[in-house]
């Protein structure tokens, strides 16, 4: 018989055996635990067949007809289930820890697999995400205004040896009006918080942790209330760079893309910066003048770096000077902190 066992369990063994998903794809594809690979017992209309006959019917008519639409099945689940697994141990789950996942799991030891179930299924798994923000780490905040490379650096920082969270890489977004630009498309927020957990949980709370300056919504994607809080409080290591050096950074960063994705990021943000500001912005970057383009919308966003920075406390607030855009240097005399 399949063993249940509790989500930490679960998460442990997850590091040598793999996480069968047997939820529909709709399902998996909302959020699933990270590396969990999807082995769904029924197609997304499927499920919604046996749903609505268990509301109508009740359960005996239901579980009829799921073995009826399963029965087919059996012999490629195994066929899949060999393919994917050479430990021979699987860890299953479904969304309550119900009967899709302990029947799989029992098919699968009928063949001759052993598997071990998550108690209360991947619901267990997202009320340990949502607690897991609330660990406390040591975070350090890398800020500076924008175009001052603050991704560069934090990659720098990891190169160091330094503990980082890449929140923009996680949330495939970039934090502004220009952040989606060359991303991929971002994930449902359950998925974000479910990988933001994943790497929160590997940081060492006995050393910093670096984590760029982000608003509390990164694109679509919102930062969890017990991280953002600790955010909130923690010391900022504010990068200052000249104007010039921040221009021509964000014109190597964003004039690889094409006028007229440029020109629909700065109608963003037009009305905030102004209607007179958005219209020569415009017109620089049709003409390929990025520099003034750039310089133009900084008007906007340093301002709201202003506002945000004066909202912390002043002693937790460090300005370090420097006059190039040098990742490996400026990693190398704030880690020192």
């Amino acid at each position: 018989m399949p063993t249940p066992i509790d989500i930490n369990q679960f998460l442990k063994l997850s590091e040598i055996h793999p996480i069968l998903d047997v939820r529909t794809p709709a399902e998996f594809a909302q959020g699933h635990i990270v590396g969990a690979l999807n082995l769904p017992i029924f197609t997304n209309e499927e499920r919604v067949i046996i749903g609505t006959l268990y509301k109508k019917e009740g359960k005996q008519p239901a579980v009829l007809k799921g073995l009826e639409i399963v029965g087919p099945k059996l012999h490629q689940f195994v066929q899949d289930a060999i393919k994917l697994n050479k430990s021979e141990t699987f860890l299953v789950h479904c969304w309550r820890g119900g009967m899709r996942s302990s029947s799989m799991a029992w098919f699968l030891e009928t063949y001759g697999f052993k598997c071990l179930t998550l108690k209360s299924g991947y619901k267990s798994y997202r009320k340990y995400v949502l607690d897991s923000f609330n660990e406390q780490k040591n975070i350090v905040i890398l800020g500076g205004k924008t175009g001052t490379g603050k991704t560069l650096i934090l990659h720098e920082l990891e190169k160091q040896n330094e503990q980082i969270i890449d929140l923009e890489k996680l949330a495939h977004h970039k934090g502004s009006s220009f952040g989606s630009l060359g991303e991929e498309e971002q994930n449902s927020q359950e998925q974000f918080e479910n990988e933001l957990s994943f790497e929160f949980s590997k940081i060492n709370p006995e050393k910093k942790c670096w984590i760029e300056n982000e608003s509390r919504l990164i694109g679509k994607n919102s930062l969890p209330n017990g991280l953002w809080e600790q955010m909130k409080k923690a010391t900022v290591i504010s990068i200052d760079l000249p104007l010039e050096e921040r221009i021509n950074y964000l014109v190597r960063e964003y004039g690889k893309f094409s006028k007229e994705e440029l020109i629909t990021a700065t109608e963003r943000i037009g009305k905030k910066l102004g209607g007179q500001h958005v219209k020569h912005a415009v017109e620089a970057i049709e003409e390929g003048d990025y520099k003034t383009a750039f310089e133009i919308c900084l008007v906007y966003y340093d301002k709201t770096y202003q506002h945000g920075e004066e909202k912390r406390e002043k002693e937790k607030v460090i300005h370090y000077k420097f006059h190039n855009l040098d990742p490996e240097m400026i990693a190398t005399s704030i880690k020192k902190i």
